[in-house]
């Protein structure tokens, strides 16, 4: 298979456009395209086969101007919009030529829809994207309503924590006893002293014993 070329290959996204696209008396197509230094414009009944409205930058009253870039392109779009208007056309339906919606050919649509053409219709991109967010929120399932969560036990670390606390707490509130009171230094001499006689008066009695033996 050979390599195609991108004229090659528009050609084949516009093939593939004009399956799908086609124009009415009601409601004509208006087809764009653009070439390296100019851009063209054309209201066109498909049925009956005939180009009801034409505008591009070849034409007297846009030459002395550059036609390839995007101020030509709006300038184009506004022409054709209010040629359509005057000829009681208000509704088309547009065909890109297999170009990408950018750059000139974005920038005639637009100015096309500024001058009138077709109120009431947002950008493809946004009617595109206002009808993805609304099959999404069709498939979506309704929210149930959020059970409440029944309140934590308290574990029983916690619990035995709390007991130890109050413990503590009734032990401070409670008076502290008095320690008995000390001995004064005499009475402790005193009992030194007598039982020290003690013991000499038994050793005496037991020499006596002994001298008596």
């Amino acid at each position: 298979m050979g390599i195609r070329s991108r004229a090659d290959v528009r050609r084949g996204v516009h093939s593939r456009i004009r399956k799908k696209v086609s124009g009415t008396a009601e409601r004509p197509r208006l087809a764009v395209y653009r070439s390296t230094s100019h851009i063209y414009a054309q209201v066109v009944d498909d049925v009956a086969g005939k180009t009801l409205i034409s505008a591009s930058t070849v034409e007297k009253d846009f030459r002395g101007n550059p036609g390839g870039n995007v101020k030509a392109a709006e300038s184009i779009g506004k022409a054709i919009a209010e040629r359509a208007l005057s000829a009681g056309i208000a509704e088309v339906v547009y065909d890109r030529g297999g170009f990408l919606y950018h750059g000139r050919v974005k920038a005639l649509i637009d100015a096309t829809r500024e001058a009138g053409l077709n109120k009431g219709q947002g950008t493809p991109a946004k009617a595109d994207k206002k009808a993805e967010a609304k099959a999404d929120d069709s498939k979506k399932p309704a929210k149930k309503a959020a059970k409440k969560k029944p309140a934590a036990k308290k574990p029983a670390a916690k619990k035995k924590a709390a007991e130890k606390k109050e413990a503590l707490a009734d032990e401070k509130a409670e008076p502290k006893k008095k320690a008995p009171a000390k001995k004064d230094a005499g009475d402790a001499k005193e009992a030194k002293s007598e039982k020290k006689e003690k013991v000499e008066e038994a050793a005496d009695q037991k020499s006596a014993d002994d001298s008596n033996e």
